[in-house]
Order: C-alpha cells, then structure tokens, then sequence
C-alpha cells in the first residue's frame, strides 16, 4: 500500500525552497522504520520537504523517497547516519542527472461552462487530464517536474482553485544505477 504525505496550497519559488536534496532509502518493512529516519533529519535540523513511502515488489522492504533542505555542509553526514540505522539496506542521493524524478498534482478549479473550454486549454497545454467533472467544477491530474506543476497551478489561478494536493517526489535512478 502506497502512503504520500505532502500537501501545498501554493507554488514555492526557487528562493523559498533552500538547497533541496533527494534520498532514495531501501528499508526492511517492519514498524518504527520512519520515525527513526525523522529523527536522524531532525536532529541535525534538516527539513522534510516531502516524503513518499510505498511498499517495494516484496512484502518485506518499502521505498523512501524523501526530499529534504538543509544546510549543505551537514548532507553528506545525513546519508552516513541514515546508511547506520539498523533496518536501512541503503540510501542513496539522487539528482536530475541521474535520475529521473517525477511528482503527482490533483488541482480543484471553479468553472462553471462559461470558462470550462479555457480551463480545459490549460489543462491540455500541461499534459494534464481531468479526472472529474461536475457543472460548476473540475479536477485536473498532473504529473512531471516541481516546476511544470508549479507553472500549471499557476496558469490555473485565472480560475478560481478550491484545493490542490500534490505527492512528493518520486524517483528512479537512470541506466543501471540503483534506485
């Protein structure tokens, strides 16, 4: 089963995000895994900027895919720290170049048949595709790049936006890499 913690009102500018890391952590499934994890972040004051964690294709391990900022000079002892933890089989930092990283966004937008066919343009013009329809609103899925869904909630606030909810990162290491 799949757990996706992370939810933004509002696209964050560069500025506003700091220096942000991606771990890919391959864990033993068995309980207080994550805390454990948390705390190896927070103890050094790193920030959870988002956090997925899903079952691997065997019952026994689970996939932590978790971005996080934080000072640069503390990172590379957040992976040493983490790789120690008893239950982690390994942690490993990925970036654009390596890998390919992609996010989930579900935006709900006011648009009565008036503005529909606009709304629908801009939807279109981001690969998304609507998931729900109703007379007065819709909901638009979005997948790619932080900046993509950035821009499209962006371009999406010409409507009104009741609510938006976002996965966070995911990843996969190109080539044969491990993830």
């Amino acid at each position: 089963m799949s757990k996706t913690i992370v939810t933004t009102d509002t696209p964050l500018e560069d500025s506003q995000r700091g220096t942000s890391n991606t771990l890919s952590i391959l864990v033993n499934n068995s309980p207080g895994v994550l805390m454990r994890i948390c705390q190896v972040f927070s103890r050094r004051a790193f920030n959870i900027d988002s956090l997925v964690v899903s079952e691997g294709r065997t019952g026994a391990f689970s996939r932590m895919t978790i971005d996080i900022s934080g000072s640069p000079e503390g990172f590379e002892q957040i992976i040493k720290q983490v790789n120690k933890l008893i239950d982690v089989i390994h942690c490993y930092e990925h970036t654009a170049a390596n890998s390919v990283v992609r996010e989930m966004l579900l935006v709900k937008i006011l648009a009565d048949k008036d503005e529909r066919s606009s709304a629908l343009q801009v939807i279109e013009h981001f690969a998304g595709k609507t998931v729900d329809l109703s007379p007065n609103s819709m909901i638009a899925m979005f997948t790619g790049t932080t900046s993509k869904l950035d821009a499209a909630v962006i371009m999406l606030e010409q409507f009104e936006v009741i609510e938006t909810v976002r996965t966070g990162k995911v990843v996969m290491a190109r080539g044969s890499q491990a993830t």
